[in-house]
């Protein structure tokens, strides 16, 4: 019988792991998660569910792997690879054999160089405990400082600010969301913020991060010691090589995989944050992406590829970001735009379509109250996908609709 190995119990890793069954197989499966908690949803460590108390969103009830003859070993990592002999060394001591093997390892959160290892008061953003430890000081009277103005830590700053703590963001960049984000965007949400209480500081560097009596202590450019009850540093994530370098795969800002999530060795696959790919959309270019969707998606798509199925990567990267009651969705990425055209939809949303120099749509960046814009972006990112080239101005017209740009 058939044994398939699939190392990261994440959104991928148990998306994958049910997916092979849903298609058929009838082989073994074994999904290894190195966190003790079965396989959870993570979008909402940093978004409003990181305010609630107890469990945190499982993807499926424990039962659900026993049912489905998914064995589940939690708490336990894999610490070797030998891809000549395919077995997977794990950190109990154990070993197992596998036919093929899926690595959805993710990515880990980027500690902030020089600061202790191990702080009750400086932490970071990627597990359910982290979360528990960041929900314990979202309180009236308690301070915290978030290092870094990329999503994770506007989305915790907005959701301190409604539990009523004090708030203070540092940024190293002359603005936040610098990558992906457009200007127009990121300045507004920065006036959001700041209208919420939320103290932005921009273009401002970090000499020393420590923690001294209970308190995290962050020395800033010009002498000024910033204290907090708690400091997150939300500077960005690294995918998690090391299992897969240490076995000699090709690595590029992630596990190289192709665009059948194939890594260099012989029926090895990587899905998730921790791979870069071609993206036939964007010409081949290779990209990695750290999204819930992406994750969902080829959890799937490498499940019917380990069955032989041959389905290439051919979705648009999406994005989006809660924040207060506003709602950021990006299709696409707007590297190599030249030009945007604005659609306003009323009730102060509005949405950006970017355009190459051949006036192709390459990316449309929205932003409104609640789901203003999901439905315009879900046809742009349509639009996207056909390698459209719209006429600019029905792009800037809301009585023009998308759909109709999508028939044309």
């Amino acid at each position: 019988m058939a044994h398939f190995i699939i190392l990261g119990a994440g959104e991928c890793g148990a998306r994958a792991a049910f997916a092979l069954r849903e298609k058929g197989f009838d082989g073994e499966i074994t999904l290894v998660g190195a966190e003790p908690l079965h396989p959870y949803e993570r979008p909402p460590l940093s978004k409003a569910g990181s305010a609630d108390a107890g469990d945190p969103k499982f993807i499926a009830a424990v039962e659900k792997y026993t049912e489905s003859g998914i064995r589940l070993l939690t708490g336990v990592e894999a610490r070797d690879l030998d891809i000549a002999s395919r077995i997977v060394a794990l950190s109990d001591g154990t070993t197992l054999s596998y036919d093929k093997l899926l690595l959805a390892t993710g990515a880990a959160a980027r500690s902030f160089p020089g600061a202790p290892e191990s702080s009750a008061h400086i932490r970071v953003l990627r597990t359910h405990h982290d979360a528990a430890a960041l929900r314990d000081v979202m309180k009236p009277g308690k301070h915290i400082a978030i290092i870094g103005g990329g999503f994770i830590g506007l989305e915790l700053a907005a959701t301190a600010r409604l539990l009523g703590a004090e708030v203070t963001v540092i940024e190293g960049l002359e603005r936040v969301l610098k990558r992906g984000v457009p200007e127009e965007i990121a300045h507004l949400l920065t006036e959001r913020h700041r209208a919420e209480g939320v103290d932005i500081r921009c273009g401002v560097s970090i000499e020393r991060l420590t923690e001294e009596s209970g308190k995290a202590l962050i020395r800033v450019s010009g002498g000024e010691v910033i204290e907090a009850d708690l400091a997150l540093v939300g500077i960005g994530a690294r995918p998690n090589v090391e299992i897969a370098e240490k076995a000699g795969l090709a690595i590029e800002n992630g596990i190289a995989v192709d665009t059948h999530l194939k890594t260099s060795a012989p029926d090895v696959f990587a899905a998730g944050d921790c791979c870069s790919f071609p993206l036939s959309v964007y010409h081949g270019r290779r990209v990695r992406l750290e999204s819930w969707r992406n994750a969902q998606e080829q959890g799937t798509l490498a499940a019917a590829n380990m069955l032989g199925l041959d389905q290439a990567v051919s979705s648009v990267p999406w994005f989006w970001s809660d924040q207060y009651d506003m709602t950021l969705q990006i299709a696409g990425l707007a590297e190599g735009a030249v030009t945007h055209q604005r659609r306003d939809l009323g009730a102060s949303a509005f949405i950006l379509f970017h355009l190459d120099a051949d006036g192709r749509l390459i990316a449309a960046s929205g932003i409104g109250p609640g789901n203003a814009v999901a439905r315009d972006i879900r046809l742009a990112e349509m639009l996207i996908a056909a390698r459209a080239h719209p006429d600019p101005a029905a792009l800037a017209t809301n009585d023009i609709k998308l759909k109709s740009l999508l028939a044309a």
